[in-house]
């Protein structure tokens, strides 16, 4: 089975020492590089001849931080999926990384388990929000105008179809798994996924999760 090349960002030592040890312990999980900050991670990707296909960021760190890292690799490496770690659970926060591309957003104070799942699914998926995330979004949401509205606050319309998409995409669905639920071709719920990316102004699966939670059309329960 193939392993998971993960990257450490962080300018904590005794923080990502541990979080080091930790991924290092962990069967399917291996840690190519370490970083204290994105400056010093740029230069290591530069020499490096494999890269990571996820990276675990701080927000918070000095020379370059993590929302200056995260813009940097979505446009120098898009491969590179990006989880952001935070002490902050504000939604100002998450919708910035987020609509920068962003894979991902985990608080510091998950526990070993939740940071497991949320590399796995960042990886198969191409997004994670954990629980305490997606209700910072609901709940900071909740006495918004409901208008659906992309990026640049232009209203938008999605279609019956689109809409259940999305929905399904939220619950962590690939494309075959939506296609059998509705009915409908792989190929074309493809369709539908990047009608939704245009549509919306999101750049990937963690945005256009994120626009459904904050406009009501995914209801986490919360």
């Amino acid at each position: 089975m193939s392993r998971i090349h993960i990257a450490l960002i962080d300018d904590q030592k005794l923080f990502r020492q541990s979080l080091a040890l930790l991924i290092k312990s962990i069967p399917g999980f291996e840690l190519i590089m370490e970083a204290q900050d994105g400056r010093d991670f740029l230069l290591q990707l530069s020499a490096h001849t494999v890269l990571p296909e996820i990276a675990l960021v701080d927000m918070e760190m000095p020379h370059m931080n993590g929302i200056e890292l995260n813009d940097t690799l979505q446009q120098q490496y898009p491969a590179i999926k990006v989880i952001i770690l935070s002490v902050h659970a504000k939604e100002r926060l998450i919708a910035r990384m987020i609509e920068s591309g962003a894979s991902g957003y985990l608080l510091k104070n998950c526990d070993q388990e939740e940071l497991i799942t949320a590399i796995h699914t960042t990886f198969s998926s191409g997004f994670y929000m954990s629980a305490q995330v997606l209700k910072a979004i609901q709940l900071a949401s909740k006495e918004k105008n409901t208008l659906l509205r992309n990026v640049n606050n232009i209203p938008i319309e999605l279609t019956k179809r689109e809409t259940e998409v999305l929905q399904l995409i939220c619950k962590e669905y690939n494309n075959t798994e939506i296609g059998e639920t509705l009915f409908i071709s792989a190929r074309t719920v493809e369709g539908h996924r990047n009608n939704l990316l245009a549509k919306t102004g999101r750049r990937n699966t963690a945005g256009l999760v994120l626009f459904a939670v904050k406009f009501g059309i995914f209801d986490t329960g919360f």
